[in-house]
């Protein structure tokens, strides 16, 4: 059979079998090469989910913690053990903290906060209240109030206050003050725990 002969053979034959046939062949073929592609994809997927780093983990196997808030609370010193007895504002000339004390409640003391001394201090011992101001002008030229005054030394006035804009600044060095400057909150307890002839203890 020549060649001629084949070639009209094997037209016959897929004519025979017919388009769908055909058709049918060519879809199977594809559906197999996109098959083919999506395994290789999903492999792919696998191996770089799998290269993916952990989360790092301290040293001691455990979870790092979280920092320490900056804003804590500072720690209150303790009453000093040398600041008498009964109804009383303690303040201290080293660690400039002031206490208000009332012996009638528990805790005895009502409230405690540090303070921003002037340029003299006070020299340590037991004092009253003699005077009281709501509102004037410091030394230092600012507007202040809660004025409340418990001694005279030298020709300075040592009392307690707090600047109308909050501030607490370190006195000018230059002048001779004996401010004790505190935030406008504490001022104001200080002025509604210490009205005049209030004990006030001054302490190292």
């Amino acid at each position: 059979m020549g060649p001629y002969e084949k070639g009209r053979r094997r037209e016959r034959h897929v004519a025979k079998m017919g388009p769908g046939v055909v058709v049918t062949g060519l879809t199977l073929g594809a559906l197999a090469v996109v098959s083919l592609l999506a395994f290789q994809a999903n492999g792919a997927q696998s191996r770089a989910g799998a290269a993916k780093p952990t989360a790092p983990v301290a040293a001691t196997g455990t979870a790092p913690t979280a920092a320490p808030s900056a804003s804590a609370t500072p720690t209150v010193p303790p009453l000093p053990a040398t600041s008498g007895t009964g109804l009383r504002v303690v303040y201290s000339v080293g660690s400039h903290y002031v206490w208000l004390v009332d012996p009638k409640k528990n805790p005895q003391v009502a409230a405690a906060f540090p303070v921003a001394p002037g340029t003299v201090e006070p020299t340590p011992g037991s004092y009253a209240v003699y005077s009281r101001t709501a509102t004037t002008t410091g030394t230092d030229g600012r507007q202040i109030e809660h004025v409340v005054r418990f001694a005279q030394q030298n020709g300075v006035v040592f009392g307690f206050s707090a600047a109308v804009d909050g501030a607490t600044p370190t006195a000018d060095p230059k002048a001779k003050t004996g401010g004790i400057r505190s935030g406008r909150a504490e001022g104001q307890l200080l002025w509604d725990f210490a009205p005049k002839d209030t004990k006030v203890v001054v302490v190292a």
